[in-house]
């Protein structure tokens, strides 16, 4: 019983069907029906002029995101425990040639404006103190936390009155989306960027890059190339990305994976770290309890020595849901 992560969740059957009808001959990299529809298809979504590219993984999209923002001379400010800081193995760093991270601290690692001032407001202006160029949030947060359509808008209003690039950390977009009920353009608070999760939402390897500014993805697409990330055959990247927005199968999923976390969260009370607003739970548990729960069948991560991360997907079973309940309850 699978709650390891919504990474090891299988591909949804009508991903593979699309993969299976762009398997035909057509222009090699971007220049396919597939992936010269994406920008309409996103523009539609967001209900205003975008750029899309494909990229393969997480990480190659938020980097290739940060780098239309920061110099390598300059800084991207985030939470102290945003992907691109603890899980992404110093991609940003080699992708934005040097550029640093400033860590900011907040609760549900979500940022103010106000922790954002107290991190930025002392660093002089001048050359011998790096300069921030750009913030980062991650929308739902690390700990599965929503910024709410005036949070993070505040939080682009601060960006651009210090004239600071805004990206969006959108793995679990669409379980924020889904959980907010808002705009998916509200739900991005005015960014530059948006890194758009699809392979954690039934996609198979493809996420999207939204640039906002269109003009921005004219020089992406040399760092994509330049990355290694621009593929020969990216009709089926495309394809991924064009069939989850069809009938907004993308929301349906996230609605499914939120629903299953909303399930188990209620038996866990007093357990929970942090409130559950997406498909991510924090929940307190000794080794002894972990140990157990492992003994009747669950997968999970532990979250430092008294506590466990549990994520739920698309196509979470529902006995599975309701096992994991019953067994938290009789803990």
């Amino acid at each position: 019983m699978q709650f390891l992560s919504d990474n090891a969740a299988s591909v949804h059957p009508r991903v593979w069907e699309a993969m299976r009808a762009a398997d035909a001959t057509d222009t090699p990299s971007d220049g396919d029906r597939w992936s010269q529809a994406l920008d309409a298809a996103f523009s539609a979504l967001f209900g205003r002029e975008v750029a899309v590219l494909w990229a393969a993984t997480g990480t190659a999209a938020n980097c290739l995101s940060l780098a239309s923002l920061c110099q390598p001379h300059g800084a991207v400010v985030c939470h102290e425990e945003a992907h691109i800081e603890v899980d992404e193995g110093g991609a940003p760093g080699f992708y934005l040639h040097g550029a640093k991270l400033i860590l900011v601290p907040g609760e549900s690692a979500k940022l103010t404006p106000d922790a954002m001032r107290m991190a930025v407001d002392p660093i002089r202006d001048d050359v011998h103190q790096v300069q921030p160029h750009a913030i980062s949030v991650t929308q739902a947060s690390e700990y599965g936390c929503c910024y709410r359509p005036e949070e993070i808008a505040a939080l682009g209003a601060l960006a651009k009155e210090r004239g600071l690039g805004f990206h969006v950390d959108g793995a679990r977009f669409a379980n924020a989306v889904a959980w907010l009920g808002c705009d998916p353009l509200d739900a991005v608070g005015g960014a530059d960027t948006l890194s758009f999760g699809f392979i954690k939402n039934g996609g198979m390897s493809a996420e999207a890059i939204v640039f906002f500014d269109p003009a921005m993805a004219d020089v992406a697409r040399y760092r994509r190339k330049r990355a290694g990330h621009l593929q020969s055959k990216g009709r089926y990247l495309a394809a991924q990305l064009l069939v989850m927005l069809e009938g907004n199968l993308w929301l349906d999923n996230a609605r499914a994976a939120n629903a299953a976390a909303a399930e188990i969260a209620a038996a866990c009370g007093d357990r929970l770290m942090h409130p559950v607003e997406a498909n991510e739970l924090f929940v307190t548990l000794s080794p002894e309890e972990r140990k157990a729960l492992r003994t009747q069948g669950f997968s999970f991560y532990d979250w430092g020595d008294d506590a466990a991360r549990l994520v739920t997907a698309w196509n979470t079973r529902a006995d599975h849901v309701s096992a994991m309940t019953q067994a938290i309850a009789q803990l």
